[in-house]
């Protein structure tokens, strides 16, 4: 049965070498290609971090029971992984050559500590008293001194060290490079006003080396630069007398203790420090060990200088007010009288925030309660629910503990939270809460008023302008009903919680509901294929893994319904040859995230269409609290349809899902459509004419 799905973990690799091809198209502006390259990496290492690691506790398990989770065994998964890896760290290396020629036609030089002008010497010299050196604390390595402690998020130089006129071998150190402190590039004095000279801070480290070992007296220095993946597993002990916030803080630090999963390192190396540093890390040749460029942790070129001139005019695409709220009314009084949908980052992200300040001030109001995966640094949201409680409101928070990578943040809100009055909730054990819900309840002549709203994506303001997700906002009696169920259970989860979930009636729930009516919805179909009459469905995710639902949509292909599949990432499914009507599956990468999850179904003429936090995995629909909404304003469902038919007539970012990943792009010879310009001139054109 394995034959008939993609390994999760290939799969993923597939998507984030369509990443990588935007790096690499030559149409995608300069500066984003550099901000793919920057997202590629950023991907890689979270995955080396979250997945490889897992794979590699999974090889202690036996062969035959793991390889039913991971449709192959996980060592030759893994040997996969390592060839696809290698390959596209080529094709990386290539890229950044190539765009490297591109920046220099426009007079932008990335420098070395080896091509500096005497002006820009003194420069980096007084620069790096002034504002590095404090944070630079060389670790000198010896056989036989162990291994110090290595930050699997930062990047190290390996220095090795001489004096000319010795006979011995060279001496080593490493150097952690502050970028988290002191940013990771400088911009350089030039005598042409025209040029721009941007300079890494390991080169201003590596040209500082003779001033940080002058004690030492040495007079040869090779630096060369590399950074260690560690398994990002949070072991969450049983201790009953510790709260669960304890767990997650123990669970944090133990985190600093996980194995390495993968060495980069600059290929040009000195061989006897590499040879060190990989015994001292206590890797083998089954571990990825991987041969690089001079730069990694390239993350960081996410935010490189704004020193790239366009050119051609990028395509202008500036977030706008959703025509519901053009003309001033205060957003709580607009979604009383009517629902609105708004899609971001098309639509300005204002009046969510604008919702929960109104709810604030509103003495009316008497409770706010909404789900937190992952807030903004400096979060409005948050803001909003300090004042509300402040202003005397019943304030209730849940922050989802468990969010991956955001532990320690969501740590800080529950400490900044609580103090102010407002109430925390944890969630249920063994259970993450990623739904994405938000009511406020005002009394109003004795009247109980309730909206709120459901989302697709985290209630997060910065990832907002460059994530594609929906978000309703709604006073309908049906959801509100649900996500007072969704609280009670949060509230006081009991072992019969599910009792309560399974009376939801306008909101798929997870665990368990949402999966059964996923089922009944593709069963529906099913039946109306096998009568001959016209069956339907569109499924747009992040990821689509779960072998129960794809097992499901083999079937229902396989009976003549008409599967249309948007997927961003993961796609375990493959198209066989018996089946009556072909999956069509796609994935588009472009510059906006696509985040959002919907579902929908023919049904009879129905068109029934959800939007969801829960992609098709069974981590989601068996282990979290999710939720979808079904919409109901025959306007609005039209308007997802709309944007979906958008989507899948796109012929320009748009990639054929194939067995082979091969990430070919749709060329079909009809009329250009880039989807993600098309939904913006499609939302656009609605608003108000001026």
């Amino acid at each position: 049965m394995s034959l008939h799905f993609n390994p999760r973990d290939v799969t993923w690799l597939a998507f984030n070498e369509r990443v990588l091809q935007e790096a690499m198209d030559e149409n995608v502006p300069l500066h984003l290609r550099i901000r793919f390259l920057g997202i590629f990496s950023n991907n890689l290492d979270e995955f080396f971090r979250v997945r490889v690691a897992g794979l590699k506790r999974a090889m202690d398990f036996k062969e035959k029971v793991i390889a039913e989770s991971f449709y192959q065994p996980p060592s030759k998964i893994l040997q996969r992984i390592n060839e696809i890896v290698i390959t596209q760290q080529a094709d990386f290396d290539k890229t950044w050559k190539k765009i490297q020629l591109e920046m220099a036609e426009q007079k932008v030089f990335i420098k070395t500590s080896r091509n500096l002008t005497a002006k820009q010497k003194e420069f980096v010299r007084q620069y790096f008293d002034e504002v590095v050196e404090a944070n630079v604390i060389p670790i000198l390595l010896h056989e036989n001194t162990p291994m110090p402690y290595m930050r699997d998020k930062s990047l190290y130089l390996g220095v090795a060290m001489r004096k000319k006129d010795w006979n011995y071998h060279s001496n080593y150190a490493i150097i952690e490079i502050p970028s988290r402190f002191v940013g990771r590039f400088v911009l350089l004095p030039t005598e042409d006003p025209e040029e721009k000279n941007v300079m890494l801070l390991e080169d201003v480290i590596t040209f500082n080396l003779p001033h940080i070992f002058s004690y030492f007296g040495y007079d040869e220095f090779s630096a060369h630069s590399f950074k260690v993946t560690k398994d990002a597993e949070m072991d969450i002990d049983n201790d009953i007398k510790t709260n669960f916030a304890e767990k997650i803080e123990k669970g944090l630090k133990n985190r600093r203790k996980g194995k390495p999963t993968r060495f980069v390192f600059d290929k040009d190396m000195d061989k006897a420090m590499l040879e060190l540093l990989i015994r001292k890390l206590n890797l083998s040749k089954k571990d990825s060990i991987i041969p690089g460029g001079k730069i990694h942790n390239f993350k960081h070129f996410m935010d490189f200088p704004d020193v790239i001139e366009y050119s051609k005019k990028p395509v202008e695409r500036t977030s706008f007010t959703h025509q519901a709220f053009e003309h001033g009314e205060r957003v709580t009084d607009v979604i009383q009288k009517q629902d609105v949908l708004l899609s971001f980052p098309y639509h300005t992200y204002t009046p969510v925030i604008d919702l929960l300040r109104e709810a604030a001030m509103d003495p009316d109001v008497k409770s706010i309660q909404i789900t937190a995966y992952r807030l903004a640094s400096n979060s409005k949201i948050s803001n909003a629910l300090i004042y509300a409680a402040r202003n005397g409101k019943e304030v209730t928070v849940m922050l989802e503990l468990q969010a991956r990578f955001d532990e320690e943040s969501n740590l800080m809100w529950k400490e900044m939270f609580e103090p102010e009055g407002i109430t925390v909730l944890i969630g249920i054990p063994d259970k993450k809460v990623h739904a994405k819900l938000c009511i406020i309840k005002k009394r109003v002549h004795n009247k109980t008023l309730q909206y709120g709203f459901v989302s697709t994506g985290n209630f997060n303001e910065k990832t907002a302008k460059i994530y594609g997700d929906h978000l309703i906002m709604t006073s309908d009696r049906g959801i509100m009903a649900d996500i007072n169920k969704v609280f009670t259970v949060l509230k006081k989860p009991k072992e019969d919680y599910l009792s309560v979930l399974k009376t939801c009636k306008k909101l798929m729930v997870c665990p368990q509901f949402m999966r059964e009516k996923i089922v009944h919805y593709i069963d529906k179909e099913i039946e109306e294929a096998k009568a001959g009459r016209k069956a339907e469905m569109i499924i747009k995710a992040n990821s689509v893994s779960d072998r129960a639902l794809i097992s499901k949509m083999y079937e229902a292909a396989e009976a003549g319904v008409v599967i249309r599949v948007i997927v961003r990432g993961i796609y375990c499914a493959i198209n066989q040859k018996e089946f009556k009507q072909k999956i069509k599956a796609i994935s588009i990468v472009d510059e906006y995230l696509e985040h959002a999850r919907v579902m929908y179904f023919y049904n009879k003429g129905s068109e029934d269409i959800y939007i969801s936090s829960a992609d098709w995995m069974n981590r989601n629909l068996d282990y979290r609290i999710e939720a979808a909404a079904k919409i109901s304003d025959k306007n609005l469902k039209k308007e997802l349809k709309d944007i979906l038919d958008i989507q899948l007539k796109d012929n320009v970012k748009a990639r054929i899902l194939d067995k082979k990943l091969s990430n070919e792009y749709i060329s079909n010879g009809e009329k250009e459509c880039r989807s993600q310009i098309e939904t913006y001139k499609y939302l656009k054109a609605k608003t108000s004419v001026k």
